[in-house]
């Protein structure tokens, strides 16, 4: 019999109407009760952690789940967490690196219309999630529309469509069909069977997160160690493209890797892997000592930067951190 763990954040799947539009109101054990009995060989319990819309869910909070997870995993075979659509691939990347040697499925789920409400695709959503327990698919992943991906790669792509979450830069780990449930991909090279799973929650919540527009003006840099920030992702154009014609951000970002804020190189689009050596707008930046994000995700690159800072101030040492692969989130290549 598989035990599994039920952990209420908040989210559209537990809320109902206010005055002031959709608040989380319902708790996870109603859920649970109403849908635990097709599931006759399986032992469940419901917890509320939190009851929060995803838009106030912050690093402190990852930090409170990825302790409640870690102290629960000896009792139970998988955990479900549900959780809001809008910043779940943020909690589920940082729960991925801070659940260290993970060997067990703790997988998020949500909906994009609350649960009684007709038409709601959380009932399916919450059995893709128990799918992906009773197969034994391991790590953080997140459960939407009847596939499921790994948490390091999810990625939000829409506010409305049931199908809300793709999974960027890798494949799909399991699908559920008519046929039943379907394991793609199940992925263990970071896993050591022979090693405990260890919490590693310390994070460093001072990354900043800049997209680049035309015309973006250089002197908003300087700006940051000012605020106390310690790190910036930087969404560049295509493969690691920044301007410097009529403004001069390079170096600017020059300046500011010297000052000792790290600034780390992603892309706006989705899918591709950053590499500044193939246009000449990219060279420049390859000479301020920023650290390329490759093919990680943009919710990955900044968790991951925020719990390498947990660790480290050493340029050298963060780089080594982001490219190393914890939980399947970067091409080690």
């Amino acid at each position: 019999m598989k035990r599994i763990l039920l952990l209420g954040t908040g989210g559209t799947i537990v809320s109902w109407r206010g005055e002031s539009g959709l608040e989380p109101k319902n708790r996870i054990r109603d859920i649970l009760d109403a849908m635990s009995s097709s599931y006759p060989d399986c032992f469940f319990e419901a917890h509320d952690l939190m009851s929060l819309d995803s838009s106030n869910i912050q690093p402190e909070h990852w930090r409170l789940i990825a302790q409640k997870v870690f102290r629960s995993l000896d009792s139970f075979d998988g955990i479900v967490i549900t959780h809001g659509t809008d910043t779940m691939a943020y909690t589920a990347s940082a729960l991925a690196f801070m659940l260290r040697n993970l060997g067990k499925s703790v997988v998020l789920t949500g909906s994009q219309r609350p649960f009684g409400v007709p038409g709601s695709d959380a009932v399916p959503n919450l059995h893709t999630a128990i799918a992906a327990i009773r197969n034994g698919i391991i790590g953080v992943t997140v459960a939407f529309a009847h596939r499921v991906i790994n948490g390091t790669r999810a990625v939000k792509t829409s506010t409305m469509d049931f199908s809300a979450f793709e999974s960027v830069n890798a494949p799909y780990m399991g699908v559920a069909d008519a046929s039943g449930f379907i394991v793609l991909s199940n992925r263990t090279e970071e896993y050591v069977p022979a090693l405990p799973t260890r919490l590693d929650d310390e994070l460093c919540p001072d990354v900043f997160l800049l997209k680049l527009t035309p015309g973006t003006k250089p002197e908003l840099l300087d700006a940051f160690p000012h605020l106390g920030y310690r790190g910036v992702v930087l969404e560049a154009f295509g493969t690691g493209g920044v301007h410097y014609e009529k403004r001069d951000l390079p170096e600017k970002i020059r300046r500011l890797v010297d000052s000792g804020v790290a600034v780390v190189l992603c892309s706006q689009c989705l899918y591709g892997r950053v590499d500044p050596s193939m246009y000449e707008v990219g060279q420049r930046m390859l000479k301020t000592g920023v650290i390329s994000a490759r093919d990680m995700t943009t919710e990955a690159t900044v968790t991951k930067f925020m719990w390498a800072l947990g660790k480290t101030d050493n340029p050298h040492r963060i780089a080594e951190i982001l490219h190393t692969p914890f939980a399947g989130e970067i091409d080690a290549k």
